[in-house]
């Protein structure tokens, strides 16, 4: 390999491991972070399924996006830490709708091909009828935009991938692109287990596979730009998917 490549590819990663990570100097795995991730996952997916249906001093609507803020800052507010580095700044914010509108090209009409044939196969029951709940679509696409998309980012991408990086890292700092992966992975095995806990079926694993995507994006653009952005569209391609083969 070219030595130029080969510095700037090493470049990147000490980059991605710098914004993503608080500790660049940690040396050992801390295991008293993975049961912090498990305990607070187990709390934030509890206290939705107890009060999704809202409280008399918070409405329905806003219930699940605060308890997922809520539970992605407050450990790092416990431990006197300050929040990840996350990118929310002008200068990642062009890279990531750079990124994010190839992905979309890419991954939205191969998607639409591939549930027209499962479709034309007989198989329907990929797509699920959304109900806006008595809103109109506009704002239905709004809410997933603004506070479902921002929230499940924060956490699942902001907060467990985030830390499972720093977690790994020791273990797996040799090898970048393995350490990432695996982040990816665990973060999207997350993303799945707490959408079939909260919706109630098992069809609600498939949700596996845009957390990979939304994984990598956080991963490639360094920020959480690009996966709040497309978990937002995703969403809205979702319900588009819904309507067309109802």
């Amino acid at each position: 390999m070219d030595l130029s490549v080969q510095h700037n590819i090493v470049s990147q990663d000490k980059s991605v491991e710098g914004s993503l990570l608080l500790e660049d100097g940690q040396k050992k795995s801390d295991p008293s972070l993975c049961v912090e991730i498990v305990l607070v996952m187990i709390v934030a997916i509890g206290a939705i399924k107890i009060f999704e249906t809202g409280t008399p001093l918070v409405p329905a609507w806003l219930m699940t996006p605060g308890i997922l803020i809520v539970a992605a800052l407050l450990p790092a507010a416990l431990r006197k830490e300050g929040f990840q580095q996350l990118g929310f700044n002008v200068k990642y914010l062009r890279d990531s709708l750079a990124v994010l509108g190839w992905t979309c090209l890419a991954l939205f009409p191969l998607t639409f091909c591939g549930l027209w044939i499962l479709k034309s196969c007989g198989f329907g029951f990929f797509i699920w009828p959304v109900n806006p709940g008595g809103s109109s679509w506009i704002s239905w696409i709004l809410y997933q935009f603004m506070y479902i998309a921002l929230a499940e980012e924060v956490f699942f991408r902001g907060y467990v991938q985030s830390n499972i990086l720093r977690l790994t890292r020791p273990i797996m700092g040799r090898w970048p692109r393995r350490w990432q992966w695996m982040s990816i992975s665990l973060s999207a095995v997350c993303f799945a287990v707490a959408h079939i806990i909260i919706q109630g079926h098992i069809g609600s694993a498939l949700t596996f596979l845009p957390g990979l995507v939304l994984g990598w994006l956080f991963i490639r653009t360094r920020s959480l730009w690009a996966p709040i952005l497309f978990h937002g569209l995703a969403n809205a391609f979702y319900l588009a998917m819904s309507v067309v083969f109802a």
